[in-house]
């Protein structure tokens, strides 16, 4: 077969190598070819499974004259297909060599690599690890993409029914467009692949702060603007990661999500998944201005949206049950305004009602994240960008170190309940935070000031009148007790924080004095900024 004509900006499919570790779809995949004129090159397995499927292949081997060898190490590695895969169809010189030397193009590859990362997620020797790094796959895939004008490079079965569609579509062509974006998706392909291998080898697989983290995030879709509207700004989705994401969620309604909501969802996700009972949290600005557990999801929304109403209106909320008629019926009032909600799904009914029984149903954002309680995952990590760096841990998902009263009077079990419940929303407002909560539900909140003092008068005068009987919290410890004081005299009854200050003994007496309960943790929950 002669090296053939210039390709025009698009590839005509005349001959394909198929050689793959995940044979998911492969036979469709290799019939449509053949359907489509195509001769089928193969290896090993892969050629097995194609002829007990009645398909006609042609051996590797049979083109480089050399049998697989060395266990399957060497099969593909000979100019006869590399030579096939690299030479430029539109260079005569290119032409006259692999005319020379028998060379005959291959039109299109379709290779996945060993399954290196599954081996090791699943654990194995060192011996099997280092037999599943992919040498033949890796190196075809890389000169097929290089050359990306005359070859089409195909690397996951989520291709296969696009490509034979367009093929289909196209008379067995495949236009220059989308082989540049198999080649693109080749070369992410294999750098993926070769990160895990350099995790492995450098012994930083599986490490939470690794030598050299190289995260890949895929973008989800680009957003109208960033927090202002000067700023660009785009979602991305970390590949592998897993649990719930609200960059991964579904949208069943709405306008298009903007950055501030995503940000006000995550935040408002995190929250709410810090319950076990029905919750429902409700942000504004990153912060929550709403919080409460209750018998059901409609019970949590009316508790929580009652904490502080006025900060409610254009909020964002979370709850951790599904959303029912109910609950949404509580929420679609005319009065009020909702940004967005996540939950882990929506009734039917729900939908329709927060949609088309107010005003702002129209452009309300409804998100589906599913089971709230699955697990983030063991690397789920913390980043935030400095100039010229990047700063990594993981998140803060730690409940306390211990609990002990440090006073003489011990928490009653009301007050215990509250504080626990206080404990886990202070984690979530910025740091100097106090929050005051009473029944299970957030009355006031302060955060992101100067002086602790100042969180703490926030706090008290968004609780007001009931702040009396309340219980607080304190993200990390009372450096002197003139805070504390503003939560005493205004009626907090107990409170709880990490403790550690050279003046504990100083905070803990003016509890005393005011006949009060205070807990120490042993553990802070500080969020700066």
């Amino acid at each position: 077969m002669s090296a053939g004509a210039p390709s025009g900006g698009a590839v005509t499919v005349r001959r394909a190598l198929l050689s793959v570790s995940d044979k998911t779809g492969l036979v469709a995949f290799a019939q449509g070819l053949a359907a489509l004129g195509a001769e089928i090159l193969s290896t090993g397995g892969t050629a097995a499974a194609l002829r007990a499927a009645g398909l006609r292949v042609t051996d590797v081997s049979e083109v480089t004259g050399f049998p697989e060898m060395l266990d399957g190490r060497v099969k593909t590695l000979h100019p006869r297909i590399h030579g096939a895969l690299l030479g430029l169809r539109d260079n005569a010189a290119h032409r006259a060599t692999m005319t020379e030397h028998g060379i005959a193009p291959i039109d299109l590859v379709c290779v996945n690599l060993y399954p290196f990362e599954q081996t090791i997620a699943r654990g194995c020797t060192d011996e099997e690890a280092i037999e599943q790094i992919d040498i033949g796959g890796p190196a075809m895939i890389r000169s097929a993409a290089k050359n990306h004008r005359d070859v089409a490079v195909v690397t996951s079965p989520s291709q296969y029914d696009e490509v034979l569609a367009l093929l289909r579509a196209n008379g067995g062509r495949l236009p220059a467009a989308k082989l540049r974006e198999l080649a693109r998706d080749a070369y992410r392909r294999t750098s993926r692949y070769d990160q895990a291998i350099d995790a492995y080898l450098s012994g930083d697989h599986g490490q939470l702060l690794p030598g050299v983290w190289r995260p890949v995030f895929e973008k989800v879709r680009d957003l109208r603007y960033g927090e202002n509207p000067h700023q660009r700004g785009a979602a991305y989705v970390e590949a592998g990661a897993e649990g719930p994401c609200v960059a991964r969620a579904g949208v069943l309604s709405g306008k298009e999500l903007s950055y501030n909501n995503l940000l006000d969802l995550d935040a408002a996700l995190r929250l709410v998944r810090e319950f076990d009972a029905p919750a429902c949290a409700v942000i504004k600005h990153a912060t929550p201005c709403g919080c409460a557990v209750g018998a059901d999801a409609r019970d949590a929304w009316v508790r929580a949206h009652a904490g502080d109403p006025v900060s409610a209106f254009g909020c964002v909320v979370a709850l951790n049950r599904k959303v029912d008629a109910a609950a949404a019926s509580a929420i679609a009032r005319p009065d009020q305004f909702v940004e967005c909600i996540v939950a882990p799904d929506f009734d039917a009914d729900a939908v329709s009602i927060l949609t088309t029984s107010v005003k702002w149903g129209k452009s309300v954002r409804l998100l589906a994240c599913g089971d709230l309680t699955a697990p983030a995952g063991a690397l789920d990590r913390s980043a935030r960008r400095i100039l010229g760096g990047m700063l990594v841990q993981d998140h803060d998902t730690a409940s306390h170190a211990e609990w002990r009263a440090a006073t003489k009077r011990a928490p009653t079990e009301s007050e215990d309940r509250d504080l626990r419940f206080a404990w886990k929303v202070a984690k979530h407002v910025a740091s100097n935070a106090i929050v005051v909560v009473k029944d299970g539900m957030l009355l006031g909140a302060g955060g992101g000031q100067t002086s602790r003092v100042d969180s703490a008068r926030i706090a008290v005068a968004k609780a007001g009148e009931r702040v009396r009987g309340a219980v607080a919290a304190g993200d990390a410890f009372f450096p002197f007790r003139d805070g504390l004081d503003v939560l005493l005299r205004a009626g907090v009854t107990a409170c709880v924080q990490p403790g550690g200050s050279v003046r504990d003994a100083e905070v803990v007496s003016a509890a005393d004095e005011a006949g009060a309960a205070m807990v120490l943790t042993g553990m802070r929950h500080f969020r700066h900024g």
